[in-house]
């Protein structure tokens, strides 16, 4: 391990089997066992300090098809496929209990990898992934099928029975690598799936760490595989796969373009959970120093590298000075830490990529002539870190309104009325999520009808809840995440008949 790391790791009192575990080099997980790494590996960085963490090996075509052959023979002939549903129910509940067990070391693992910070990565990630596995658990003895009264000449009987869908392809973002892999994979398990998981390169070891858990909690070998490396590899090699039922992917925009159409080629039904400039609309009412301090967990939150961020905020003329000064004060008050350091409020980003990509955002900007109220650059030192930042503009048609930044960026602009403001909280090509800030609840409820989006908030913004669907509209993609509605996207319907008294003479 590098001296800054261990440094770091020792300052922050980092768990000695989260050490031990991020020291060596990590090959793929498949059929119930770990690989050696061999050929080519991967280096992994460590955000805060932009060292080597360590390395993963760089998955080949053939990896995937390994992959998908062992969750396709755990489908059909493994323990899994005789399983009982409240038997998968208790995996299920097993996996939560050790995920809480576990917690604080997945979290220091996350932290590493990530760079977010550890007291949000504990409480938001890791153990809610742990509360939507519980969730998904109760739905494992409740799947249904449906007698039907026909009319079909003669007598029948007719049902229909619903059944796990297959194999799922599970591509998940480096954002939020562990929790989104719960999304992923809870309603899968819970259906009777199997599934061959692909982490983000820059960071698969929690998800490597988690099948330590399967095993534990007894996930039979073939259930879950994980394979590592570039997503332009391995990605198209999995969603394109024939031996895959169902794709299940979260991530960029043009990624998932790529990826559905990898799909589509394969006659495989996708789920898309895309990108996001998610709006937020301030009528002259509203609360604007509880908005303000919403934007801590949203436009700040994991160094704004959330899809779902309120990154675009309209805000009714006459309070717009007000508004600025409210959401600066917040922004200057986030403490920019080590994601492993207790006072940390906001961890670098994920790499040196993708803190130049947010420059070079800002760096637009000013050519297109946006203000800065705060922030706007990078703070001298080591490591990936971005100042938190509130820009101002007139134009919607400014690329930092347009186009997702996803950093720790908002921009403010004004509007005089209610058709305007959603007309220019609707003109943008994303539509994952979106707010409206106002006491007056006929115009909040006029507001949740017209705004363009998949999820809407009054008065808050980026609540999360396993109970309730997640997924956008437009170029947001398309499909849900967690609540009920997710189920059905890995189950499919059979249709039964009987022929009544045919066998008579």
């Amino acid at each position: 391990m590098d001296p800054a790391i261990s440094a770091l790791c020792e300052r922050y009192r980092v768990d000695r089997r989260v050490v031990d575990f991020v020291s060596g080099e990590h090959g793929h997980y498949v059929d119930g066992e770990r690989l050696a790494v061999t050929g080519e590996t991967l280096d992994v960085g460590e955000p805060s300090t932009g060292r080597l963490l360590t390395r993963i090996a760089s998955g080949t075509a053939a990896d995937i098809d390994a992959a998908v052959t062992a969750a396709r023979r755990a489908l059909t002939t493994g323990a899994w496929a005789v399983m009982r549903p409240n038997e998968r129910q208790r995996v299920l509940l097993s996996l939560a209990d050790l995920i809480e067990r576990d917690a604080r070391v997945i979290a220091e693992i996350e932290t590493l990898d990530n760079g977010k910070a550890l007291g949000p990565c504990i409480e938001m990630d890791v153990l809610g992934g742990a509360d939507l596995l519980r969730y998904m658990a109760g739905f494992a003895t409740r799947i249904e099928g449906a007698t039907r009264e026909v009319s079909a000449p003669g007598e029948h009987v007719a049902m229909t029975l619903r059944e796990p869908v297959g194999v799922v392809a599970a591509i998940v973002p480096w954002n939020w690598p562990f929790n989104m892999a719960m999304w992923k994979i809870a309603a899968p398990l819970a259906a009777g799936c199997t599934i061959v998981l692909k982490p983000a390169q820059q960071t698969s070891l929690s998800m490597l760490y988690f099948t330590r858990l399967c095993e534990e909690a007894g996930l039979p070998p073939g259930v879950l595989n994980v394979v590592v490396g570039r997503g332009g590899v391995i990605g198209d090699a999995l969603a394109g796969h024939p031996g895959v039922s169902k794709v299940s992917f979260t991530g960029s925009t043009p990624v998932g373009r790529q990826v559905g159409a990898a799909a589509g080629r394969a006659l495989s039904p996708v789920t898309l959970e895309l990108g996001g400039k998610s709006p937020m609309i301030a009528f002259a009412d509203a609360d604007l120093a509880a908005l303000a301090e919403s934007t801590r967990f949203s436009v700040f939150f994991n160094a704004g590298q959330v899809c779902s961020a309120g990154s675009r905020l309209y805000v009714h003329r006459s309070r717009f000075d007000e508004a600025v000064e409210f959401l600066v004060r917040v922004a200057r008050s986030l403490r920019l830490r080590p994601g492993l350091d207790p006072e940390c409020d906001m961890g670098p980003v994920v790499s040196a990529g993708q803190r130049d990509s947010i420059l070079r955002y800002f760096d637009a900007g000013r050519e297109e002539g946006a203000g800065f109220a705060c922030g706007g650059d990078a703070p001298a030192g080591e490591g990936y870190f971005v100042k938190p930042t509130v820009m101002t503009a007139s134009d919607n048609r400014l690329r930092v309104v347009q186009e997702e930044i996803f950093g720790p960026a908002l921009v403010v602009l004004p509007f005089d009325d209610e058709d305007e403001a959603l007309a220019l909280a609707n003109d943008n090509e994303y539509a994952l999520a979106g707010s409206v800030w106002t006491k007056d609840l006929d115009r909040a409820l006029r507001c949740v009808r017209r705004l363009e989006a998949g999820s809407v908030w009054v008065n808050a913004h980026d609540l999360v809840d396993s109970a309730m669907p997640f997924g956008g509209f437009k170029s947001s993609g398309f499909g849900k995440d967690m609540g009920p509605e997710q189920l059905a996207h890995f189950l499919r319907t059979k249709a039964v008949w009987f022929q009544v008294g045919a066998g008579e003479g």
